[in-house]
This record gives C-alpha cells, structure tokens and sequence, in this order.
C-alpha cells in the first residue's frame, strides 16, 4: 500500500478515551480502561489479546449493548463518522445496529433462535431495516441473494438451526450480519467453536465478503495466526488499554514491540521453530478489580524497571502509525 493511500483513509469508526466498568458481587470491574482506537474505511482490524482483556465489551460498547444493570460507560466516546453513539437515544441505536453497524457474536451454536427456521431468521432482520417498504417478495429474495453469497443454498432457508453444522451456522449469522449492507461489522471471535478447516474457510468468507462489499471489519480474537491471514492493521490490548497499534507488516516485523507482544509471539508455535517448549508469558492477567499501579503488565513483564511499577506509559510513536504504550519505547528507556 502505498503513502498517497494511506492518506486516503477515513475513519468510519474513532473510540476516544473510552473507560467501562461493571458491578459484580459488590466490587468494581475495570473493564476498558481509557480505550483509544481508530478503524478505517474498508480495512480489517485485529482486536488481539488475551480472555478478560476488553475486546468483547469494547464490541457491545460500539453497538450499544452494555448490559445497563451491571454496566456502565465512565468516561470516553464512541463516533461513528464524527457523530459520537453514546449520546444517541434508544431508537436511534435500534437505528443504527444491523443496518448500519452489525457484529457476528461468538458463539454460532446459541445465536440462532432454535424454534425458528434460518430463513425466517434473516428476513426478520431485513424486515426491521426496510425503510423503503419493499415487498415482502423482494425480501425473500434478497434472502436467496445472501444464502447464496455465504455458500448455502437458498432451498434451505427452511431448515432449522440444528439441521446446520457449527460452520454453517457461522455461515448464516454472517448472512444475518451483513443483510443491510452494513459499513461496520464487529466479529467477536468469529472461528473459536469451529475446527480449523472450516476456520478457514469462513475467513476467506470474511476477507471475500469485505472486499466485494467495502465493509470495515473489526476482528476481535486472541488467534494471531488469523490476524496475520486476514487484518490489514492489528491493535494489541491489555487490561482494558491498547498496548501497541499498527499494520500487520509492523506488527509481525523485526524490531520494537511491547513486552507483551512479544510474550504472545514466543508463546505460539511455528513451523520453522525447533524448540522443545513454547514460552507462555508468565503470571495471570491482572484482577481487573483492583489494577496493579504504574503499566498494568509490570507484574509479568520481564524487562520490568522501577519506574513502570510507579507510572503510566504513554503511548510512543515508532513509525507511521506504528505505536507502542512502553517506557522502552520513548526516551526513559535509559531511566529508573
């Protein structure tokens, strides 16, 4: 990609500052914790990091779906082209979500409604979105149209979701997600309950689904093997922060990263790699309920110095859009 291109992109969707908490059993959960993110018109982004680290809330955020008993959004906005989500009603999220932003959640096994056939399924989704009052014989077929588009064939829109294998059903909610044409479409952990032949299979789906139709994906997963197939730029959170952002080509190069970047790269296995054991990165993801002070990964970091137990890192810029939230990264490299 060159520069003049780069230049070219606009965000559709900047997180600016976000910071959300949840009430569970009398204590505080810090959740996302001052969250900056930026994703571009017709790019995939990798949402990378471990479990508990604010990539599944930081999806339900954008879409609206914070559950609003235990959660709450303390700080930060949310824009989708400038026009910030947080401070839309009700009805102008319902709106927005599906038609304009849709996200495919984890699990393709509980999803589906079970008492009601695919096909049903898809239409009600188009039918909630039909500003423009088409026929309902318009509907079935656009129902066809994205059966066909995602390789199932439109005789079985009237089968049931347990007629379909976890891949298909995958399949399906991608049908579902993309039914309006939306230009935002959040996918949590799109390939976790699949085996890796049909893993595979539904990323091509995605990559082929978001280049025919121009949507921005955000990919949120823990996998990144499946960043480096799909994403063009990845971002790396942690305790609810990004740690390091960047393009894939940044992200998989030689050279500077984040501590706990390179903890994730040591701790999966390669085919050109002979050694007899992976190195997992030590230690536990930090209790989100009560963050340890200074960087949140100084606990398990082993290049670890007296002033990341006391401070904050700011994030350091290495290169064009490459940036890193590490004290070695920046001019106190030398200190403390």
């Amino acid at each position: 990609m060159t520069g003049e291109e780069k230049e070219e992109k606009t965000p559709v969707l900047e997180i600016r500052g976000l910071t959300v908490s949840y009430k569970s059993e009398g204590k505080v959960i810090h959740a996302v914790n001052g969250l900056d993110l930026t994703l571009n018109a017709g790019e995939m982004m990798g949402l990378v990091g471990e479990t508990g680290a604010g990539k599944t809330t930081t999806g339900l955020s954008v879409m609206g779906l914070l559950p609003s008993r235990t959660a709450k959004v303390e700080a930060g906005d949310i824009f989708f082209h400038g026009e910030s989500l947080l401070h839309k009603s009700a009805q102008e999220m319902e709106a927005i979500r599906g038609a304009l932003i849709s996200m495919i959640f984890q699990d393709p096994m509980t999803a589906l409604n079970p008492t009601r056939t695919i096909g049903s399924q898809i239409f009600e989704t188009l039918n909630i979105h039909n500003y423009e009052e088409q026929p309902k014989e318009e509907l079935e077929a656009r129902v066809d149209e994205l059966l066909r588009m995602v390789g199932i064939r439109p005789e079985r829109k009237d089968e049931y979701p347990y007629q379909f294998s976890g891949g298909m059903k995958q399949r399906v909610l991608i049908a579902m997600a993309l039914a309006c044409r939306p230009q935002i479409l959040i996918a949590d952990e799109p390939t976790t309950a699949l085996d890796v032949t049909i893993q595979a299979q539904v990323l091509a789906l995605l990559e082929e689904l978001q280049e025919k139709l121009g949507t921005s994906v955000l990919l949120i997963t823990h996998d990144l093997g499946v960043v480096a197939q799909t994403c063009d730029r990845v971002a790396v959170v942690y305790a609810g922060e990004i740690v390091e952002v960047g393009s894939v080509e940044d992200i998989f190069s030689e050279g500077r990263h984040h501590p706990y970047t390179e903890g994730l790269f040591r701790s999966i296995p390669r085919l050109d790699d002979d050694r007899p054991r992976l190195t997992p990165i030590e230690g536990e993801m930090p209790d989100t309920a009560a963050l340890p002070s200074g960087c949140p990964f100084h606990p398990r970091c082993g290049a670890c110095m007296e002033i990341c137990r006391k401070q904050h890192p700011d994030m350091v810029t290495l290169g064009d859009g490459h940036e890193v939230r590490c004290f070695l990264a920046g001019p106190e490299e030398n200190g403390a």
